[in-house]
């Protein structure tokens, strides 16, 4: 069973597996490391990353995906797809986007994928990592975490490092994406790490740096060439790529030209820029680099002076200006160790083999946090423990348990919600989800405790794991003097760690309790339900299978096609010697055919169509093909018989007469039966069927075999000393004998 980890960027994809010696990046069908987040519909079939074409098909091209996903979740796109409306939400396209990804590591590793570890943004919500794990199951995955961009880098970067200064060595993470920046605080020590604080900016990203200079030239070739690219998709979506081009060669150049042929309007474009005027032109974006580092900082409550390396990573980290300004806020040089566009990948596929028994990874802790403050209320209003309404408050390490103790005679609701929505991307909800506690009925109809364990588990999402109605067997009914809901004294705070069973549910001294487990049901705010979720597992195949059906199809048609070709050129050439007139005559017309159809009607036609058209053709030529064919195999079958008759005529040339005499006899009948053979067919002509094919020579050869092993195991000599030791000397050489 194969581990790996799934980094899913906004523009690209890392897949990272964790093999004996080692962490490899898997390479795609193209041989890249990196696979485009596109996917296309075409007429017939989905086209997912490398294939993907937003050129092509500009109006049903989904780029994005994550960016899609973590801002618009519950957004649906309806497009044509097979004569059927088809409706796809950010969800089903991620969960294409992993399945697209899964066969992609599958094909690579030789072997079934199912666990992994996928990568999410750590301001990204509990009903973002809940469709993250939709989006997983929808594509046959079994993700054993969703880990933040960051944690994973530090992972990367932390596990392998020995040089950490005495005590905690702080490291800010900061990782400037496709379309977000995220920082985080991790604290190493020896064996182990502590994530301190996240801070973000789900808005400020590499293509927010390629959009400049995608406005900076629209406005330039509007002036200078009169064509208004926004007016054409195709146009935009050429100079878009070209300013991405633009702004990798501006990394590394202190000025750069942008060139387009036939961009619209069959006009040819150029245009130049340096590295300053971009830098002016992306002033506001740059400075807005340096929030989330700060917001990261005093979150872990870290001076600058106890930082002890900046560690820079993603694809929007290699503008030289944003090196600059970090260097001139931490007062150092930021450091590049890592891979910038790889890290994450790895530190996911490293996460994978510690989670995983299949693999032996050396002890690590990875302490992450959570990136919010979450509230629970309940029917009666929010739930308040420790002079406070947050149950789990932002920074707080994950995976998390706490327990409380509530006061009730019968079903009740709880809530969970975000505690303080400044902490939000902007239009989050603050409602995360709703939980019903029962049915149930306390005993006499007086409150009993129910005791409740609140769980942020390791995906970071918010649940509540059990729920556990205590009750007094004497039936002493519970006092009332406590006129609050909750016990705050009986609250619970693990951390990464959980409370045993025994330690929560003790009986009271000298009186036994009753516990009964009470059911808990769940509703998602958002999320998908049961039925949702197996209707998108289920369009997921329908999907995986025609993809499939259009892929057979077109290499039926290619192999038409190229048998088609192939043929061609052999008739007259390998092959001439060995058709008839009247068969090339006949060849030749139908190869011609068979072309003509297919630019023809035969264009689009079913799998099995240009399967049948394939069979007709070979029906032809496979004659004159086995002609060519076993001329050779002819010649060298008769070499290989020839052979075995000179190696058992030398084997046996010291034993008995009788023996000898009975092996030479079968060399001779096979060498007539081989000469007779050869002289009939060197009578005939090239192009008429052999009457000596390769396979009687082979055949025959076996035969001899056979007999000449029968005389030499199964005829003895007479009784007699001499004839004893004549007998020890009677088995063939090595070279000959049989397992």
């Amino acid at each position: 069973m194969s581990v790996v980890g799934f980094d899913i960027g906004n523009d690209r994809c890392v897949i990272a597996a964790v093999r004996q010696r080692g962490i490899d990046v898997l390479l795609n069908d193209e041989s890249k490391r990196e696979t485009p987040s596109a996917i296309s519909f075409s007429e017939k079939q989905r086209l997912i990353g490398s294939s993907a074409s937003p050129i092509l098909h500009p109006r049903s091209t989904f780029s994005q995906i994550k960016h899609l996903l973590l801002s618009q979740p519950q957004h649906r796109s309806r497009l044509p797809y097979l004569n059927r409306d088809l409706s796809v939400a950010p969800v089903h396209l991620l969960a294409m986007l992993l399945s697209h990804l899964k066969l992609i590591a599958e094909r690579s590793l030789d072997g079934p994928v199912s666990d992994c570890v996928i990568s999410i943004p750590s301001y990204a919500t509990d009903l973002s990592r809940r469709s993250y794990l939709d989006a997983a199951r929808i594509a046959g995955l079994r993700p054993l975490r969703l880990m933040h961009d960051t944690t994973a880098t530090a992972l990367g970067y932390g596990i392998y490092k020995t040089d950490f200064p005495s005590g905690p060595a702080h490291v800010v993470v900061l990782d400037i994406g496709h379309c977000d920046t995220q920082a985080s605080v991790v604290a190493f020590e020896p064996g182990g790490m502590r994530v301190l604080s996240h801070a973000s900016d789900p808005n400020l990203g590499g293509r927010d740096f390629d959009e400049i200079l995608f406005r900076h030239f629209a406005e330039q070739f509007k002036d200078q060439y009169k064509i208004d690219v926004y007016s054409n998709a195709k146009a935009c979506i050429r100079l878009r790529t070209a300013c991405e081009k633009l702004k990798k060669v501006l990394s590394a150049n202190a000025e750069a030209p942008i060139s387009i042929e036939c961009l619209m309007d069959e006009k040819d474009v150029r245009g130049f820029i340096k590295r300053e005027e971009f830098e002016k032109l992306a002033a506001g974006f740059l400075e807005r680099v340096l929030v989330p580092c700060k917001k990261a900082l005093e979150d872990a409550d870290l001076g600058l002076d106890r930082v002890h390396s900046v560690e820079l990573v993603g694809s929007g980290s290699r503008i030289p200006a944003i090196g600059r300004i970090l260097s001139g806020f931490f007062g150092r040089e930021p450091s590049r160790m890592l891979n910038a566009s790889e890290c994450v990948a790895r530190g996911c596929a490293l996460q994978c083999a510690m989670l995983s028994p299949v693999f032996r990874v050396r002890n690590y802790e990875v302490q992450d946090c959570f990136p919010y403050s979450i509230g629970f209320a309940s029917d009666q209003g929010p739930i308040s423990t420790l002079s406070s309404n947050v149950l789990f408050r932002k920074g707080h390490p994950f995976p998390s348990v706490k327990v409380l103790t509530f006061l009730r005679s019968s079903t009740f609701h709880l809530e969970a919600f975000y505690a303080d929505e400044n902490e939000l991307p902007r239009a989050t909800p603050t409602k995360i989800s709703s939980f019903m506690i029962g049915p149930f009925q306390a005993s006499h109809g007086e409150r009993s405790k129910v005791k409740v364990r609140f769980r942020i588990n390791l995906h970071g999402i918010i649940t509540i794991d059990s729920a556990s109605l205590i009750e007094d067997e004497t039936n002493n009914p519970v006092s009332r003097s406590n006129s609050d809901n909750v016990e705050p004294e009986n609250s619970v705070e693990n951390g990464t760690s959980e409370k045993s069973e025994s330690d929560i549910d003790g009986s009271r001294k000298g009186k036994p309790l009753r516990r009964l487990e009470l059911p808990i049901t769940e509703t998602v705010n958002g999320g998908m339900s049961q039925e949702e979720l197996s209707e998108a597992q289920e369009l997921e195949k329908q999907l995986s299978y025609q993809d499939k059906l259009v892929e057979r199809t077109k290499d039926a048609k290619n192999a038409l096609e190229s048998y088609v070709y192939d043929v061609r050129n052999k008739l007259f050439e390998r092959y001439r010697s060995y058709a008839s007139e009247s068969e090339r005559e006949g060849i030749s017309r139908n190869l011609q055919q068979t072309e003509e159809w297919l630019y023809d009607e035969g264009d689009d036609e079913t799998e099995n169509v240009y399967i049948s058209k394939l069979q007709e053709l070979k029906k032809l030529v496979d004659p004159v093909e086995s002609r060519f064919q076993d001329e050779e195999a002819r010649a060298q079958a008769s070499r290989d018989l020839l052979k075995s008759l000179t190696d058992y005529r030398l084997a046996v040339a010291s034993l008995p007469t009788y023996e000898r005499d009975a092996v030479i006899g079968e060399c001779r009948k096979a060498e007539q039966w081989l000469r007779e053979k050869t002289q009939q067919q060197d009578s005939l002509p090239k192009n008429v069927d052999p009457v000596l094919w390769s396979h009687e020579i082979k055949k025959m050869r076996e035969s001899f075999d056979r007999s000449c092993r029968h005389i030499l195991k199964h005829n003895g000599p007479p009784s007699g000393a001499e004839n004893t030791k004549a007998r020890d000397r009677s088995n063939p050489p090595d070279d000959i004998q049989t397992d």
